[in-house]
């Protein structure tokens, strides 16, 4: 074998960061050591993997495609390496979970992976769809678990669970006590609280939405489901999120839950994962405990 795996560790941080001191940081090594190994890497096959702009190293068109073989080959060698040294087969499993889901139905999942598989370690990162698509695109994460249908070349997209969104508001909100469902008029003179542009609940609010969309009155834009409920709760306008993050709100009182007749606010989450990514052992694991008779 001509190159080291140390070599592809070199490879896959500089793609990712796309600066060799930086992948050299990540990797615990000196900015030297780094570039040499890059270099030795590429002179030992005579190809350039790396287009140089300045300090920054953006991948070509071979390193594109090589990255995805050489990413699926380093989580190989890793699952092995944790069997020859735990006999378990057990790693880190990096998952990515948007925000209403990495709040509530992600714990649940990691909950129940622990309790099978106590050797293995999750790493969960929440962030919006947009976010989590980029990461495991990027191979910086496992698997995603995302709100809405994703269409990517690169990724395969699973639908996994349903949900519907709701409108909510204040109990003394004026369209706290209608006497039919809301109509577009009240949807208009109203002030939103919602979402930010990027987030699978954003998608599906403007889906909903579309024939208002222009002229609706957005007044804050919040990353937090939590930043929103608090929003509304002061009064400063009506939201839109998960229905079952609102099912104790609306139980005690504390929401009020805004009907439509003609708005439908229904989705699926999604489970996804590069179309190239190595599905190692606890990968599997996790996709059949999410894919259960409990959560699918």
């Amino acid at each position: 074998m001509k190159f080291t795996l140390r070599q592809l560790d070199v490879f896959l941080a500089t793609a990712n960061y796309e600066n060799v001191s930086r992948a050299a940081e990540h990797l615990a090594m000196s900015q030297s050591a780094a570039s040499s190994a890059l270099k030795e890497l590429e002179q030992q096959f005579d190809i350039q993997l790396f287009d140089r702009i300045g300090k920054r190293l953006q991948l070509n068109a071979l390193g594109k495609q090589i990255r995805t073989q050489a990413q699926a080959l380093r989580d190989q060698s890793l699952e092995l390496e944790h069997a020859l040294t735990q006999h378990t087969g057990s790693g880190q499993l990096k998952v990515g979970a948007t925000m209403t889901i990495g709040h509530d139905i992600a714990i649940d999942v990691i909950g129940q992976f622990k309790a099978q598989h106590p050797n293995s370690e999750v790493q969960l990162d929440i962030a919006n769809t947009l976010q989590i698509a980029h990461d495991v695109e990027h191979f910086k994460l496992d698997v995603g678990l995302i709100e809405g249908q994703l269409i990517h070349p690169q990724l395969e997209s699973i639908s996994w669970l349903e949900d519907e969104l709701t409108l909510f508001c204040h109990p003394s909100h004026p369209l706290a006590q209608p006497t039919s469902p809301i109509t577009d008029n009240d949807l208009l003179s109203a002030q939103w609280i919602l979402r930010e542009s990027g987030s699978g609940t954003r998608q599906t609010f403007e889906r909903a939405m579309h024939d208002l969309l222009f002229d609706l009155s957005i007044t804050l834009e919040l990353q937090l489901p939590s930043a929103i409920k608090q929003a509304v709760l002061k009064n400063l306008g009506i939201g839109c999120l998960s229905k079952r993050s609102l099912l104790d709100e609306f139980e005690t009182g504390k929401f009020v839950e805004l009907t439509t007749d003609k708005r439908d606010f229904t989705r699926h989450y999604s489970i996804i994962m590069h179309k190239k990514k190595y599905q190692s052992a606890d990968l599997k694991r996790w996709l059949d405990i999410c894919l259960s008779s409990e959560f699918g």
